[in-house]
């Protein structure tokens, strides 16, 4: 208690767990570069290290964006802190697992029926996934019944991980059947994987390199690495707002910030069903036809109205937060 007898609030602690992921994701990082540049072995025509190196990074981004996340409830710190703790120890355990399968036995992680052992370690994953999934969407949650001091900032919180929680989701789209793995079953054959990436091709084809993703068909981790990242994008876009207010005064208008924000949501969202819309259909990212090119046109026109919109000067009467 301070002179003038107010209770000084204690500063949030960053949550350990999800720092100790982070640094655990940090060391897989330097481990999975260095093996990339002297392990010459792949699996599936892809470097065997490449997986463990896109995973540090993506999860290490999650887990310290989370993280940050948590410092900001005000209501429900310990439910929020029990969510970052399920959060760190489902991802974590993943994370030991695919290294274990992919780099200890030189396997594939995802979609790997081959051997009885390989069922048990992919459904141990997909529970840490959707453990994952369960709890960001348990964020998006609490996010929603906290009164944060910058209103732009809190749409992007909250719409950055209700589409980060729609980008796991479509994680789900993966684990169906492609119709040749339909057809062995069918036949009264066991196929070895169930599921992919590539729509319309078998896993293994050209990729872009690093990234992996199909050259050559559509590839379903795009739309999952499109959402999954909006948690960390629409806030870093509300804080570059904020931070340009000085050398642009128009910013200095919380409504119009918020405006800005909501229109990067569309944006966003709308960027992200075309991926999924493109993917689904089997087309790569780096060919896209007529119709994708449109679509994308139009969502381009429909962002730069929205833009000069929200830079009008704001009406005197407030609008309803979105």
């Amino acid at each position: 208690m301070n002179s003038g007898g107010m209770v000084k609030e204690r500063p949030h602690r960053p949550h350990r767990p999800l720092v100790v992921l982070a640094g655990a994701m940090a060391l897989l990082f330097v481990v999975s570069a260095l093996g990339l540049l002297f392990d010459d072995r792949t699996l599936v025509n892809a470097p065997l290290w490449a997986k463990p190196f896109k995973f540090a990074v993506s999860v290490g981004m999650y887990a310290l964006t989370l993280a940050w996340l948590l410092t900001l409830l005000r209501r429900g710190r310990r439910a929020g802190w029990w969510i970052g703790t399920v959060f760190a120890v489902g991802i974590g355990t993943d994370m030991a697992l695919l290294v274990w399968q992919v780099v200890v036995r030189d396997r594939t992680l995802h979609f790997n029926h081959a051997t009885p052992s390989d069922v048990t370690i992919n459904n141990f994953v997909a529970t840490g996934a959707f453990t994952a999934w369960g709890a960001t969407a348990a964020v998006v949650v609490l996010l929603l019944f906290q009164k944060l001091p910058d209103r732009a900032l809190a749409s992007a919180l909250r719409w950055g991980t209700t589409l980060a929680v729609v980008g796991m989701g479509l994680a789900l789209l993966m684990f169906s059947p492609t119709p040749a793995q339909q057809a062995m079953k069918a036949a009264g054959e066991r196929p070895p994987t169930i599921g992919g990436h590539t729509v319309g091709l078998a896993d293994g084809g050209p990729g872009l390199p690093v990234l992996g993703w199909s050259t050559v068909g559509g590839d379903l981790r795009i739309p999952h690495f499109v959402g999954i990242h909006a948690i960390q994008a629409l806030p870093l876009i509300a804080l570059g707002l904020a931070a340009l207010t000085r050398r642009y005064p128009v910013l200095s208008s919380d409504l119009v910030r918020r405006r800005l924000v909501w229109t990067a949501v569309v944006g966003y969202a709308g960027v992200l069903a075309l991926v999924t819309w493109q993917a689904l259909r089997g087309q790569s990212i780096v060919r896209p036809d007529f119709w994708t090119l449109s679509a994308a046109a139009g969502l381009i026109v429909v962002v730069a109205a929205g833009v000069a919109l929200s830079l009008r000067s704001p009406r005197v009467h407030a609008l309803t937060e979105f």
